[in-house]
């Protein structure tokens, strides 16, 4: 059993548990935009600052998670035996982010009411797949603190 976080690692945690947070609220946006009516005007326009305000939470996620004094490099110098995790998790940020962006250009490009259904079809798949991540990022928190980071609102 790993020893719990110490005062340092608790405010780490906690600023980790507030990001998480507004990850999801950014998340949130993005599917209360991909479902609004296609056909009012500013169905682009909210679609688009969903995705720019998602972008960048996910970027400061990865910041958080794999920076120098980031989350995986403390989990990795505590418990190793989690690094087959941490670098599945890794290997999500790059695709998470090349989605992103993709669908960021695509959006960009034609207003996204070129194909709204294939538009909607890529956001609700980044979104169901950040679900999956946020979820095995949690369980990696909680098995090398045995800490819940929660962060739902």
């Amino acid at each position: 059993m790993e020893p719990h976080p110490s005062t340092s690692d608790q405010a780490f945690l906690a600023d980790l548990r507030r990001h998480r947070a507004e990850l999801r609220e950014s998340m949130s946006a993005l599917e209360d935009a991909l479902a609004a009516p296609a056909t009012a005007p500013p169905w682009a326009p909210r679609l688009h600052a969903a995705l720019v305000e998602l972008a960048a939470d996910f970027r400061t996620h990865i910041d958080i998670t794999e920076g120098p004094n980031g989350l995986y490099s403390d989990l990795l110098k505590t418990s190793p035996r989690l690094s087959e995790s941490v670098a599945s998790l890794i290997r999500e940020h790059a695709l998470i982010c090349r989605q992103v962006d993709n669908l960021l250009a695509r959006v960009t490009a034609s207003d996204g009411i070129e194909d709204v259904d294939r538009v909607r079809d890529l956001g609700m798949a980044i979104l169901g797949r950040l679900v999956r991540h946020r979820q095995r990022g949690s369980d990696l928190v909680f098995e090398a603190y045995e800490f819940d980071i929660g962060g739902e609102t």
